[in-house]
């Protein structure tokens, strides 16, 4: 009964989220430090968090929660998972920090090299918009060239060249989609649409020989959860080949969670880099970033191209890595994954088909979305609002979504049966109180 909707205002629900939020925003702009966590998109006070397991967390005002953000990601294993925290305890006991290579690092690229196509080389560095900038770095190194190539509703990160909105007509320049962020450092960036070979075929036939790298996420997840046709990616793969570009998949989310050599393995295309996060850090703030040795070798100490990283292969955030890693392959994760995923996919179709109003699951593999267009991602208020009423239906039922539209959801090994057969029970009651 503890997650019974209460009586009373979202703020009364939970009176230790809202005094944490009032105090935060005295001292952190927003109070919050990721804008997304704010709830602007959907209204409400923020759930702080005072502890989380397996596939639960607990807000500051104890009530439990099903959890399908994970932590936006990495949390494939769910969380705290007795052989991660078991892992990490004995490596914190050895020092949280040495500025000095060690063992797990190695070991960890190892693992990263062994799994994923065309990576011969990986470089450890403390989270997925730094590994994005320096992958594009060492592309733009190693092409002598200066153009890269992104497509809206791709997310790389807040690097100022990526925070990049598409240009009107067919010039597709980039211009800043935020504040503080000079059009200099945006003219170089170019900005396409997904799943349009013909716009990628023109741009590059008109500047492919100024093109350093094309970047993408092969299964957008920022924007909405958008598979991408192969042939469109195997075309990407085709042009870059042709005008002596790189391609960069972008597997920060997707990367050793959609299988053990992520989208790349699973669509049978390897780029020429790519980049990681999420599950290769078990919870813990990595990144990285890899490819051929041809290309990774212009990276200093070797080459001419800076890159560095106080906290870069972090002994604490490379065991949890290798940890997960190793739970993944123990335990058959990822195909267990995929069948949680198809079996959330069969549970919820009849519930969304009884809905007042068009709602889709979106599914690749442990990600999943819910879509209030039949094509495509919610395109207007009244779509935005139903999203919002429903998130804070789910709230109240003791299910935690990510508080937007647009984000993707995260399914984990610690999600079975039961949580599953909860989420469908619960959503099939919040739909019904939405018109």
């Amino acid at each position: 009964m503890k997650n019974q909707p209460p009586a009373g205002g979202r703020e009364s629900r939970r009176p230790r989220s809202a005094e944490l939020y009032e105090r935060a925003r005295r001292v952190i702009p927003g109070g919050v430090n990721s804008p997304v966590r704010a709830f602007r998109a959907v209204g409400g006070t923020p759930l702080f968090i005072a502890r989380a397991a397996g596939a639960q967390v607990f807000d500051a005002d104890g009530r439990a929660y099903l959890d399908f953000v994970g932590s936006w990601g990495p949390l494939v294993a769910g969380h705290a998972h007795p052989a991660v925290v078991a892992a990490v305890s004995e490596a914190l006991a050895r020092g949280m920090t040495y500025g000095a290579p060690c063992a797990a690092e190695v070991e960890l690229a190892e693992r990263v090299v062994a799994a994923y196509p065309a990576v011969e080389q990986a470089r450890f560095v403390s989270s997925g918009t730094e590994a994005v900038m320096s992958a594009i770095r060492v592309a733009r190194a190693f092409t002598g060239r200066d153009l890269i190539v992104k497509f809206a509703g791709c997310y790389h990160g807040h690097a100022d060249h990526l925070l990049v909105a598409a240009g009107s007509g067919l010039a597709t320049f980039g211009r800043p989609s935020s504040a503080g962020v000079p059009e200099a450092f945006t003219a170089c960036t170019r900005v396409l649409p997904l799943d349009d070979e013909a716009a990628v075929a023109e741009l590059f036939g008109r500047e492919g020989a100024r093109i350093a790298a094309v970047i993408i996420e092969p299964v957008p997840a920022n924007h909405g959860l958008l598979p991408q046709r192969r042939a469109f990616l195997a075309a990407l793969r085709a042009l870059t080949h042709q005008h002596g570009a790189l391609l960069i998949f972008d597997e920060v989310i997707s990367g050793f969670r959609l299988g053990r050599g992520g989208a790349a393995d699973r669509l049978g295309i390897a780029p020429d880099l790519a980049t990681f996060g999420k599950v290769i850090g078990g919870g813990m703030p990595v990144g990285a970033f890899g490819g051929a040795r041809v290309i990774m070798s212009r990276l200093a100490p070797d080459g001419d191209t800076y890159q560095a990283g106080t906290l870069s292969g972090n002994p604490v955030a490379m065991t949890a890595g290798l940890a997960t890693l190793d739970l993944l392959s123990r335990e058959s994760g990822w195909e267990r994954l995929e069948n949680r995923g198809a079996e959330l996919e069969q549970l919820l179709a009849p519930v969304l088909a009884e809905a007042r109003f068009p709602v889709h699951l979106v599914r690749v593999g442990s990600l999943f979305w819910l879509s209030f267009h039949a094509d495509g991602a919610p395109r207007n208020a009244d779509e935005t609002a139903r999203f919002a009423a429903l998130f804070h239906a789910l709230l109240d039922r003791g299910i935690y979504l990510p508080p937007s539209a647009y984000e993707a959801c995260f399914l984990s090994l610690a999600h079975g049966s039961a949580e599953l057969t909860q989420l469908a029970q619960a959503l099939r009651e919040a739909l019904a109180t939405i018109a």
